[in-house]
């Protein structure tokens, strides 16, 4: 995306950009830990999948940021062309980092599906925007509160329907990691990028980037290194044997649609109007690609499909997003004619 074309589009466009983003990486990576690898005679797991994805989105992202020119905005290192990232987007670096190595880590999960492990993760973050909100003294109008309660309803719902958090001790840290990296970058957005102008908007993403790509491969090691689940020895497949493996063309559209959505995500949150309008806006558009992709995999390639109780929750997640962006277009009317 140009720098031009990221403020010429309305958000509606960029999240329906998002979802179209999404879509793909989700399919991609269930398949990629569903179906047996021909040389291992099973699945490949998240730690064996997750360090060439994350490496190649590095590389596309580093490339997006040159070829796009966006580098020109950011903070730069004293005589050299370098950009360099402030104190806060190196602090919501390190929280995107969390969220960078976990997304994908959560779709591997056997026995946990898509769209569970999606309503659990999002949820947590529903809950933090408005606070974040609230912290940093910004309004949040009805029509945010009414979306929130919606996809609280819908979390609630699927979770009383599947009777509790029964989770793998891996995803419990998941689910932990990405709600803390997603407070700090909230509120790091908040403080510093929120303004409306699209020269922030690139230069709190390359700044962020910079410090988070590398990050979340270094976390994901960390994470495999541990033990945490017996995984351990799944690092070094996934960090140097997969490179030779004709599996890494899977990987490379993992990793290009990665870099597609940390754009398009970018974008979304760091737009103007309240956290409380602008995550549910981005959280159920995933969602919603998240129960499609269950249900592509299901009917192309047999996979378990989606509960009654998980379309449902994304039919509640659908009318969240209809809402946000009808809401604000009916009070800025009621406005003008006043």
């Amino acid at each position: 995306m140009t720098r031009r074309a990221a403020g010429r589009l309305s958000l509606e466009w960029i999240v329906l950009l998002y979802f179209l983003s999404y879509l793909p990486n989700i399919v991609l990576t269930k398949l990629v830990t569903s179906i047996p690898h021909a040389g291992l005679g099973r699945p490949l797991t998240g730690l064996e999948t997750l360090p060439a994805s994350l490496i190649l989105s590095l590389v596309l992202t580093y490339a997006f940021i040159w070829l796009s020119g966006w580098h020109r905005d950011a903070h730069h290192l004293p005589g050299t062309g370098l950009p360099v990232p402030t104190w806060a987007t190196f602090l919501s670096g390190i929280g995107t980092a969390l969220v960078l190595f976990t997304v994908p880590l959560s779709f591997t999960f056997q026995g946990v599906s898509i769209p569970f492990i999606q309503l659990l993760m999002r949820g947590d973050i529903l809950i933090i925007a408005p606070l974040v909100d609230l912290i940093f003294g910004r309004r949040v109008r009805w029509w945010s509160w009414v979306a929130l309660f919606m996809v609280a309803v819908a979390l609630g719902f699927v979770v009383q329907q599947r009777g509790g958090f029964d989770l793998p001790p891996l995803a419990i840290l998941t689910v932990v990691l990405y709600t803390i990296g997603y407070f700090l970058r909230l509120a790091v957005m908040t403080r510093v990028s929120k303004s409306g102008d699209p020269a922030s908007v690139r230069r709190y993403f390359v700044e962020e980037k910079i410090i988070a790509l590398p990050l979340s491969v270094v976390a994901l090691a960390a994470v495999a290194a541990s033990g945490l689940g017996g995984q351990a020895g799944e690092l070094g497949w996934g960090f140097l044997a997969v490179w030779s493996d004709p599996v890494i063309w899977w990987l490379v559209g993992i990793g290009l649609t990665l870099t597609i959505i940390s754009v398009f995500a970018a974008i979304i949150l760091l737009d103007p109007a309240e956290n409380s309008y602008c995550v549910p806006m981005e959280r159920a558009s995933s969602l919603v690609a998240g129960i499609a992709a269950a249900y592509l995999l299901h009917w192309i390639w047999g996979l378990k499909a989606p509960t009654l109780a998980e379309t449902i929750g994304a039919a509640v997640l659908i009318g969240a997003i209809v809402l946000l962006s009808v809401a604000p277009r009916v009070a800025r009317g009621r406005t003008i004619k006043e």
